[in-house]
């Protein structure tokens, strides 16, 4: 699985699956913010099926999904409140990492 760096709290990726839980609690996460809609691509897992898995580890798991092209002002302050309240480290997801990453920066900004 990729990782990238984005603070000491947030990493962002690509999609994730279910059964990459256990590396990524083993790694040390404690929270998930999932980025991508559901069926936004056939055969993708669902975030029901994502949190279902971080629960049973443990981790915590927020459904924030944001369609490609369409970052708005309320999505980026949704997205920094969610992050300012999950214990990290975050990992954050998407189809590429991008939309992600772009809600981060945004935000720092």
């Amino acid at each position: 699985m990729e990782l990238k760096t984005l603070s000491d709290k947030l990493y962002v990726s690509p999609q994730i699956d279910p059964a990459a839980i256990p590396a990524l609690k083993d790694a040390g996460f404690r929270a998930i913010i999932c980025n991508r809609p559901d069926d936004e691509e056939a055969g993708q897992p669902s975030f029901s099926q994502i949190e279902r898995a971080a629960e049973q580890h443990g981790i915590s798991a927020v459904y924030q999904p944001i369609v490609p092209g369409q970052i708005g002002p309320e999505d980026v302050d949704n997205f920094a409140r969610t992050l300012a309240n999950l214990p990290g480290p975050v990992l954050a997801f998407c189809r590429t990492g991008t939309r992600s990453s772009t809600l981060f920066t945004l935000g720092q900004s």
